[in-house]
Order: C-alpha cells, then sequence, then structure tokens
C-alpha cells in the first residue's frame, strides 16, 4: 500500500500532516496539523517527535532511545513503546 506522506517526505518535500489519535496529547491533539520535515533516523534525538513505520505501521511518535545497530526507540506520549526501527521519514517542525 502506498503512503503519500512518506513518498514526499522521500522526495525531500516538507509536508503539513493530520494523523487521527490521542496517543500524542497533549502536546499533538487528534487531527492537529503538523509540519513534517525530511530526515533519518541517525539525526534524531531523544525526544523528537518523527513520522515513522515500526512493525509494519506508519506513527507519528516520540524517539524514545537510540542505539547505532537498532536504530531509535519509537513511542507514544502515553507510555507505550513501539520498538526499534530505522524507518524514520520527517521530523516535526512545527506543530501548527
Amino acid at each position: 500500500m502506498r503512503n503519500f506522506k512518506v513518498e514526499k517526505l522521500l522526495a525531500g518535500e516538507t509536508i503539513i500532516s493530520k494523523e487521527p489519535g490521542n496517543s500524542m496529547l497533549p502536546i499533538i491533539k487528534s487531527r492537529q496539523p503538523v509540519e513534517l520535515t525530511p530526515t533519518t533516523w541517525d539525526k534524531c534525538e531523544i525526544d523528537d517527535i518523527v513520522c515513522c513505520k515500526a512493525h509494519g505501521h506508519y506513527y507519528t511518535h516520540i524517539v524514545k532511545g537510540k542505539d547505532q545497530n537498532k536504530g531509535v526507540l519509537i513511542g507514544n506520549n502515553k507510555g507505550h513503546i513501539n520498538g526499534w526501527t530505522k524507518n524514520i521519514y520527517g521530523i516535526v517542525t512545527k506543530i501548527l
């Protein structure tokens, strides 16, 4: 299945995204627009909010940890951890 947001980020475009869900409250509300700028896992820091893919699902979640071999550890703002990934496509540069 194609993910147009990821395709645009991989092409170097900065995009606006509005994802549903409350897992990032109170930082980001459901469907609140955010600006995503292209990036890669190795440029991420702990507490960055990123657009990523973990275990086959796409998320805008927080970087909770970083490891040279595993990539970055992704989780939401409610304490749930989604796992390690190197599939990072964008970083939230503005919450609109």
